[in-house]
């Protein structure tokens, strides 16, 4: 019978396990010291911080090479487009684009090119975009980049009032100076139309010489003294050149209508008849007034149509002194909003295009470029005028229009001077009433007979000052009217010297250099151009112009490179994106 068993069947004999129990056993002995030895713990820390250090840096490599290939990106776009936008350009704009973008090796990038171009701008807009691959973040998914990139470039002329402040004097006639201006001003022109909007445009051109005629219907809205009609000119003092426009309401002396230059006399009859009965020939104003009185010589105020303004600069001629300050002073004023009412009353009056009711426009308007370019080939000369008491009123010449004969009042003794016959006389001839007189007596003292001498025919009048000089140059003044009968050096002291005043060179510097400063202050952009001029007066350019680079120092066809560089200079490149 078989029974339980018994402990020793159940008893483990040593030496008698299995290899995979032995193999089990030591294991757990290895794993469990291994638990207990803590002199690992910091390597696997440290490979973790590794990882992480890594991983930051790696992602930081990446974004410095996205950075670089898109600011290379960008940078060329912008290139690209400014030069595409230039109105200058003759190439298609989307060739320059691309052109730029396949030399700098990066012409697969380039998305899109619109341009958008017109009458005096271009606008050029570009996009780009570049997908850069990633050296440590597509370990994190991340296997690319994308880099962006636009610009948008425009260059335009916007809105632009110009004073071309040309000098027409004496010495312009000489080495065919005022036939290279002509030419070089009607290109320039030409170069201002072709390439603004239409509508965003104004030039005036301002001639000057010892003067600047304006147009009557512009200078009648100032506070002119208005002592004569036959021309419209303006006497400045020297704090008028401190500011750059000229106020409507404060007084202004007009300057007199004479000729001081002609030095020869060949008059008959120097006054002349007229059948308006002011003992002057309306046909025979002096031939070189200081102040002039040909339409030719006239400012032309905001005028856009380019056949007008060359029509204009065609017909220009040269004579007289140079005064460089008031050829200024007038360019200026025409930028200056202050005249904007006058501008308004001459559209008014159909003398101006309404679309200027606007202009001039306020300083830095933020859209209006104000520009003066004033051109000399000489220096500032003086310049004359009349004394107050020379300028208006009556003469002491004295007209009878029947008769057609002078006389010449002599207030130091009360006669006056019978031109045609040589004689004195108590009154002027034509001035006489009918005289009857006893030409016989009795012995009683009663008459016997009686004689009367009729009046003498016509009847004389005393002829104003501002229309004595506008007929008769100062010159002839004194010869014919006042040397037959007086001391030569008395007359020439008394008629020719006293009656005039001048301002001289220094003083015009100083003035012109005043409202050159007061133009710049004021945001105007002022160019110079000194044709074959002299060291001062290309020194007094060169003070006036808004910097080095905007002054000008030419001869010859030159004077046309200078014109063009200016309406290239007046263009503005901007980059808007």
């Amino acid at each position: 019978m078989r029974g339980p068993k018994s402990e020793k069947a159940t008893k483990v004999i040593p030496g008698s396990r299995t290899l995979l129990e032995q193999t089990k056993l030591r294991l757990g002995r290895f794993t469990s010291g291994f638990a207990r030895d803590e002199d690992g713990a910091m390597l696997v820390f440290g490979v973790y911080v590794f990882l992480i250090i890594l991983m930051v840096g790696g992602i930081g490599i990446d974004l410095m090479r996205f950075e670089r290939d898109r600011a290379k990106l960008q940078y060329t776009l912008d290139r690209a487009v400014l030069a595409a936008a230039d109105l200058d350009q003759t190439l298609d704009p989307e060739d320059v684009v691309e052109d730029y973008f396949a030399k700098a090796g990066l012409g697969q990038y380039l998305s899109g090119v619109t341009v958008t171009e017109g009458l005096g701008f271009r606008n050029v807009a570009a996009t780009a975009n570049a997908d850069i691959d990633t050296q440590f973040m597509h370990m994190g998914g991340v296997d690319t980049l994308t880099a962006p990139a636009a610009s948008t470039a425009e260059e335009s002329i916007g809105s632009v009032e110009i004073s071309l402040v040309l000098d027409v004097s004496g010495s312009m006639n000489s080495n065919s100076r005022l036939t290279n201006l002509k030419v070089a001003a009607r290109d320039f022109v030409d170069q201002m139309v072709d390439n603004t909007e239409e509508g965003k445009l104004s030039i005036s051109i301002i001639p000057y010489a010892a003067q600047v005629a304006l147009p009557e219907e512009f200078l009648t809205e100032f506070n002119i003294s208005g002592e004569h009609s036959y021309s419209h000119c303006v006497n400045f003092q020297s704090n008028d050149f401190q500011t750059a426009g000229v106020s409507t309401t404060a007084a202004l002396a007009q300057t007199a209508h004479f000729d001081p230059w002609t030095y020869n006399s060949d008059y008959d009859n120097v006054l002349g008849r007229d059948d308006d009965q002011n003992g002057l020939e309306s046909n025979t104003l002096v031939a070189r007034p200081i102040c002039p009185h040909a339409s030719h010589r006239e400012t032309i105020v905001f005028e856009n149509d380019r056949n007008t303004l060359k029509s204009f600069i065609s017909g220009l001629t040269a004579e007289g002194n140079t005064s460089i300050d008031i050829g200024m002073k007038w360019g200026t004023a025409l930028l200056d909003s202050s005249v904007n009412p006058v501008i308004q009353s001459m559209i008014d009056g159909g003398h101006v295009d309404p679309g200027f009711n606007s202009r001039p426009a306020p300083y830095f308007d933020g859209e209006t470029l104000k520009v003066v370019v004033l051109m000399t080939d000489g220096q500032n000369t003086t310049q004359y005028y009349l004394r107050d008491e020379f300028k208006s009123g009556d003469s002491d010449i004295w007209y009878n229009d029947q008769e057609d004969r002078y006389s010449i009042y002599a207030p130091e003794w009360d006669e006056y001077y019978w031109l045609e016959t040589g004689d004195w006389e108590d009154h002027a001839y034509g001035n006489q009433e009918a005289i009857t007189y006893c030409s016989r007596y009795r012995w009683n003292g009663t008459c016997r007979r009686w004689r009367t001498i009729p009046p003498e025919p016509g009847e004389a009048f005393a002829i104003e000052y501002p229309d004595v000089w506008a007929h008769v140059a100062m010159e002839g003044f004194v010869e014919d009217f006042y040397e037959p009968w007086m001391n030569d050096d008395q007359a020439w002291d008394d008629w020719y010297y006293h009656p005039r005043e001048s301002v001289g060179s220094s003083t015009k510097n100083s003035r012109t250099s005043n409202v050159c400063d007061a133009a710049k202050d004021a945001g105007i952009i002022v160019f110079t151009i000194g044709f074959e001029a002299p060291s001062s007066g290309q020194a007094v350019l060169d003070d006036c112009a808004s910097s080095d680079s905007h002054a000008f120092d030419v001869d010859g066809l030159e004077i046309t490179e200078a014109f063009s560089s200016i309406a290239s200079s007046i263009r503005k490149l901007r980059l808007t994106q």
